[in-house]
């Protein structure tokens, strides 16, 4: 009796786990295919096409975000070069808003990034306007908005918000306090301190890609 038990309860654990790996992917190609930015929301759309409502199916972003790689990997053949060009936009506007310790966070700097996704810096100041002035000066039209960030799993804060197109990108610029550049803000991955950048870590980064890419036609 034990032994059948212990059999229906593995088979039980081995469905969920299918379910999940399931949902996970679907999720995944909604977001690739359908510009989904949200985890939450590809992953609840991705569940009701499969007709799968128990929680326990339901994947962690972090496992979205993996399928999300391999689907990049599998069925966006141009997904390298698209992701080089944000990143290389990216350390263009790290140099140029030096002034603000401006670090590189999301999608592009996660290698996750598609043809939607804008290109998110934070930069640090605890003067509200400075950047708004910045952004003037250089004669730069930006659309004022603001993110909850969470600095930490007690404090949340309201990140003033700068929209704008260069380079036939978009550019997304959050203004933290200056005492979060010690820590991170918790990523709504996976509430772990998010992933950053500065221009040195991001030239790095593209250097590192570029000696792989070469070593993988090599070897053609």
């Amino acid at each position: 009796m034990h032994h059948a038990a212990h059999h229906a309860k593995t088979h039980a654990e081995t469905r969920v786990r299918e379910r999940r790996h399931r949902v996970a992917h679907e999720a995944a190609r909604l977001m690739a295919t359908d510009g989904i930015r949200d985890f939450h929301t590809a992953k609840l759309k991705a569940a009701s096409r499969l007709g799968i409502y128990d929680d326990a199916s339901l994947p962690r972003n972090r496992e979205i975000e993996d399928a999300l790689r391999e689907y990049q990997r599998l069925f966006a053949p141009d997904h390298d070069d698209g992701l080089r060009t944000r990143r290389e936009a990216a350390l263009r506007a790290l140099d140029f808003f030096d002034a603000f310790s401006p670090r590189l966070v999301g999608p592009v700097l996660d290698g996750t990034a598609d043809r939607h996704s804008p290109v998110h810096l934070h930069l640090h100041s605890d003067d509200a306007d400075a950047v708004a002035r910045f952004l003037e000066e250089h004669r730069i039209p930006a659309e004022s908005r603001s993110r909850r960030l969470r600095l930490d799993r007690e404090r949340a804060f309201d990140a003033p918000t700068w929209v704008f197109s260069a380079e036939e990108l978009s550019f997304d610029l959050s203004v933290l306090p200056v005492s979060a550049l010690r820590q991170a803000p918790l990523s709504s991955v996976d509430e772990k301190p998010m992933h950053r950048a500065s221009a040195a870590q991001l030239r790095q980064l593209l250097a590192e890609a570029e000696i792989s890419a070469y070593q993988l036609a090599a070897n053609r």
